[in-house]
């Protein structure tokens, strides 16, 4: 039988038996204390830091370890394997014998992963494209959560017009589907000569901006139900009734009352918004609609290696891996964030 088990963590008794001073800690301190107690979700929270870390040293190991640059072709280029100079792409590859193909991996500093159909090194390449897959999918979700939070303290907290304006936008978004609306305004974007252009801000078709801005943009209804949702039943409740009687004002109401009891809210969507993020970058990117090149995501080097699949599969393996390792990562890790800013959504199984 599944029960509800909060944990009972209100006061924390920091004296000694003997006697001494009953020392209350805040929420913020017992979900941390929560999730610090959540070893799977500090070994999910571990693991993402690496990949970030590894990802934006990528400038780094292609300077001083691969000695290499993986935007630039190497059709023609060579390497030494044990003395023996070895061709990047060898003539005559294949079962049939025929064309050229790429070579494979040598689990040394040079080519670790082996190299694409330009000769590029694939291991750069998937460090350079996690750079720019975690770019897109942390500042896209951070726009989403900014402007979702913005709307949804509008509309929840004053109602009325603002409500039923913001609401209608929303639910307008809501009605496309997600990924042909991302489809449709990345083609747009990308296939004007001039960018894009806001005032005295103007972004060029081949930047990180684009795909970050529609990916965010698309997401906004997302996060704004379930956090509009909550504005509604905290304008009800009654300390927010005890600030009114005491003359605060709108401001203050959001800002001191309503926000810091949605904050929690957003930390646990945050980490679940980002893998999704990423996972539609890379879907964008695989689709040549997403990151433009000379840039590199995890979904274009996907692309890259699909006519290698049957020669040289690393060049797809390696940046699916990384793809899966991230989104699993944020996902274990956006479930310890709720069961330790929400522990009564923790159900516990009997039997």
């Amino acid at each position: 039988m599944a029960v509800f088990e909060p944990e009972a963590e209100g006061i924390v008794l920091d004296a000694e038996e003997t006697g001494g001073d009953i020392v209350g800690r805040s929420p913020w301190a017992l979900a941390g204390r929560r999730l610090l107690r959540n070893r799977l979700a500090l070994a999910s929270l571990a693991l993402f830091a690496l990949i970030v870390a590894v990802s934006f040293a990528a400038p780094l190991y292609a300077k001083h370890v691969a000695h290499t640059n993986p935007f630039e072709s190497n059709i023609s280029g060579t390497i030494t394997i044990d003395g023996k100079t070895v061709e990047v792409i060898q003539q005559g590859g294949g079962k049939l014998g025929l064309g050229e193909t790429p070579i494979g991996p040598t689990w040394r500093s040079q080519y670790l992963l082996g190299a694409d159909n330009q000769g590029r090194d694939v291991a750069a390449r998937v460090l350079y494209g996690g750079r720019a897959s975690l770019e897109i999918g942390i500042g896209s979700a951070v726009f989403a959560s900014l402007v979702a939070l913005i709307f949804a303290l509008v509309a929840g907290f004053f109602g009325g017009w603002a409500d039923a304006i913001i609401s209608r936008l929303m639910d307008l978004i809501w009605a496309f589907p997600l990924y042909l609306l991302a489809i449709s305004l990345a083609t747009v974007l990308l296939t004007s000569p001039n960018g894009l252009t806001i005032g005295f801000i103007h972004v060029s078709p081949d930047s990180l901006w684009i795909p970050l801005v529609i990916i965010g943009f698309v997401y906004v209804p997302y996060i704004y139900r379930p956090i509009r949702g909550q504005v509604l039943s905290l304008r009800e409740k009654e300390f927010v009734e005890a600030a009114i009687a005491q003359g605060a004002s709108n401001l203050r109401l959001i800002f001191s009352e309503v926000l810091p009891n949605v904050a929690s809210t957003v930390i646990v969507l945050m980490p679940l918004m980002i893998a999704t993020t990423i996972l539609t970058e890379s879907a964008l990117s695989y689709l040549s609609i997403g990151v433009q090149a000379p840039n590199a995501s995890w979904g274009t080097i996907i692309q890259d290696g699909q006519e290698l699949l049957y020669t040289r599969p690393w060049v797809a393996i390696a940046p699916g891996i990384m793809i899966v390792l991230t989104v699993l990562a944020l996902n274990i890790l956006g479930d310890g964030l709720r069961d330790a800013l929400d522990p009564r959504s923790k159900v516990r199984v009997k039997g």
